[in-house]
């Protein structure tokens, strides 16, 4: 019986998440194409004239794109078809990848990052949203798993990619045309592959979205209590008294306190992690495993943590998740040896393994029926405020010692969880139980 099972297996899988696999494929191109890119970026504006406290500025419009355009374009996703939004943004994100070769200086590269912001703004909501609304309740955690995985899989292969053609195709010209192409990639399984989501208020997920094997009745008893209408009309048939029944509430709150503290340490880390380790002597082949390395254990742990969010509830998961890139954080800056950022750095993507599938549950378990790309908008433009501010901070602090951005971050994170933890209590679980069960 052993060898029918294991032969059976891709099947069963494919069964499970096949109406997800093309927006999975489309994450991991595009991803590939970012972790080409970010190792460079800082230093190719650099290069341009562009000064430390002005390539603040620079990093930060991305961001501040995004903080504007993220909940628009969630709340819009929600209303209109998602796979044009989500193709529209993969078309803009590649078209403004490669400008900034041909339009070089402060004021263009904060125009042409603004504009990559805003494209990127235009897929995420609707992705996520697809994502939630795509996978039945009980299984989020691992579905959102996946989506980091995939992420972090590109992430993983993109910087020797990126390497490898910058040495043999054109220098650093390559990792920006590289980018570009992968995003209009990536539009391709969308565009070809992606099943719209048909009823955004029914509680089911639509005939052509994932397709999943009969579960044991407990599972299923899970499900229907997660997925009835929060509705006036629906509110009989509704299992779980906690069930959110308006946007703004403690749990979604408390996700979008947690992770524009995540996102702060992001938004240190685009400024100044390359510049900082060149700063410790390492070589630009060094900076780009830092950041494959940072993809590993997000790549391999990231599933099964969400498997073990949805059976455990998320909140232990954010606070290890938390606690661990804090911790990094400051070890970085007991660092002399710039090699020793490869197994510090691995440590604290165990923690973001960890961390992500917990705060996306959350955001899903939290977020209304027929809201779900709204809830993720604002959960994206939550992390791109503390991406922002720490963007500004960073290139500032920086210039008097390149040290003092991790100090900061890891105190910000660390503050960030604790009223997290605060605000949203026992809505950190991140699950929906059925009535008459143990509340977690």
């Amino acid at each position: 019986m052993r060898p029918f099972v294991s032969s059976h297996r891709p099947t069963a899988w494919l069964d499970r998440w096949g109406g997800i696999l093309p927006l999975l494929l489309a994450e991991f191109i595009v991803w590939l194409g970012f972790g080409a890119l970010l190792p460079v970026l800082p230093l190719y504006f650099t290069d341009q004239g562009v000064e430390l406290a002005m390539l603040g500025i620079v990093i930060a419009a991305w961001p501040a794109a995004r903080l504007v355009g993220e909940p628009v374009f969630g709340w819009l996703a929600d209303r209109t078809a998602r796979v044009p939004l989500m193709v529209i943004g993969l078309v803009a994100t590649g078209l403004f990848s490669i400008l900034p070769l041909a339009f070089t200086g402060p004021l263009a590269f904060v125009l042409l990052r603004a504009g990559a912001g805003l494209s990127t703004a235009l897929y995420d909501p609707a992705a996520r949203g697809y994502l939630t609304d795509a996978t039945p309740p009980e299984r989020r955690g691992e579905a959102f798993g996946l989506y980091s995985a995939v992420q972090m899989g590109g992430l993983l292969l993109g910087p020797a990619i990126g390497a490898f053609g910058a040495r043999w195709f054109g220098g650093i010209a390559f990792v920006f045309v590289f980018c570009g192409i992968a995003s209009w990639l990536a539009a391709i399984p969308i565009a070809l592959r992606a099943k719209e989501t048909e009823v955004r208020t029914h509680p089911a997920p639509a005939p052509d979205a994932t397709e999943f094997p009969p579960e044991a009745p407990s599972t299923t008893g899970r499900a229907a209590a997660a997925v009835t209408a929060d509705t006036a009309a629906d509110r009989a048939a509704v299992t779980d008294p906690d069930a959110p029944r308006r946007l703004w509430n403690r749990g979604l709150i408390a996700a979008l306190v947690i992770n524009a503290g995540g996102y702060f340490a992001g938004g240190t880390y685009e400024v100044i992690w390359s510049l900082f380790l060149t700063h410790l002597g390492a070589s630009i082949e060094l900076v780009g495993l830092t950041f494959a390395m940072f993809g590993l254990p997000v790549l391999l742990l990231s599933p099964y943590a969400g498997r073990l969010v949805d059976r455990r509830g998320s909140r232990a998961f954010i606070v290890i998740g938390s606690i661990l890139p804090a911790v990094m954080g400051l070890a970085y800056t007991r660092m002399t040896d710039p090699t020793l950022a490869v197994p510090l750095i691995m440590v604290e993507a165990t923690g973001i393994a960890m961390l992500n599938p917990a705060l996306y549950a959350v955001v899903a378990a939290n977020s209304p029926l027929g809201r779900s790309s709204t809830a993720q908008g604002l959960f994206g433009a939550a992390g791109t405020v503390g991406f922002i501010v720490a963007s500004l901070i960073a290139g500032v602090l920086a210039q008097t010692d390149i040290i003092f951005p991790m100090y900061v971050f890891a105190a910000v994170l660390t503050l960030t969880l604790v009223l997290g933890l605060a605000i949203g209590g026992h809505r950190l679980n991140g699950r929906v139980a059925p009535r008459g069960s143990a509340s977690v």
